[in-house]
């Protein structure tokens, strides 16, 4: 956890000597809880979170993100990932890219790579995830989500809504994922609203799975649902 805030407080540093330039933004992030995929990283535990993302204007982006976690050795989470994003029209966009999933310290079997692909419209978003072999060795796997925002106004307030299915090749692989559900899937969602308040954006929402807590890492609360308060800053 300290290293994570040593690396947030130098990347403001760093990303202090490249603000002028449009093409680089920052954010930094605390959380109640990090949510991955409706299941707690952070054993129901605070994060911090940041990173800098750099654009060119023919849509090509690339940037790097990291969150505390609790379920490795060197308690950090470090991904990577890179793009090609456009606006189609006014209301329709695409995004396509890879990105990788690093854990220092960790073997390195907790690290995967997934490629994905998205479109938006009206507000929508539908966008797929694919591993050819998940994390922890634990074969193909395929994210499907849906997210959508309203907003309410001018305000800047909006009410946001998200469902994924996470699908695995079998039911064993999501066994030795730690999901004992006698499935092959199980579905996350969320729901909640999003505000800009004192300069921050602020997002409360509730976070959850279909899984039961018999059923999740040997009886782990991390499946459950929950209230996840975050409050954000974009650089």
């Amino acid at each position: 956890m300290k290293r994570l805030i040593i690396a947030v407080l130098l990347f403001g540093t760093v990303y202090s000597e490249f603000a002028a330039a449009d093409d680089i933004s920052g954010n930094v992030a605390l959380a109640t809880d990090y949510r991955f995929r409706g299941i707690s990283q952070t054993g129901r535990n605070p994060a911090i979170q940041g990173g800098f993302d750099y654009s060119h204007e023919s849509g090509l982006y690339a940037g790097t993100w990291a969150s505390n976690v609790s379920f490795t050795e060197g308690g950090t989470e470090i991904d990577v990932y890179g793009g090609w994003a456009k606006d189609l029209s006014d209301s329709v966009s695409i995004d396509l890219g890879v990105l990788y999933y690093g854990y220092p310290s960790e073997n390195k079997d907790a690290g995967y790579w997934e490629i994905y692909g998205s479109v938006g419209f009206f507000g929508a978003t539908v966008g797929l995830n694919y591993s050819p072999e998940y994390t922890y060795e634990t074969g193909k796997y395929f994210y499907l989500y849906g997210d959508y925002s309203l907003p309410l106004g001018e305000s800047g307030v909006s009410l946001d809504a998200h469902i994924a299915l996470n699908q695995f090749n079998s039911d064993s692989d999501l066994a030795s994922f730690g999901i004992l559900n006698g499935n092959d899937n199980y579905i996350d969602y969320s729901i909640g609203a999003t505000a800009p308040l004192i300069g921050l954006d602020w997002t409360l929402a509730w976070v959850g799975t279909d899984i039961k807590e018999s059923e999740c890492f040997g009886g782990s609360k991390d499946c459950k649902g929950n209230v996840v308060l975050s409050v954000s800053k974009s650089l």
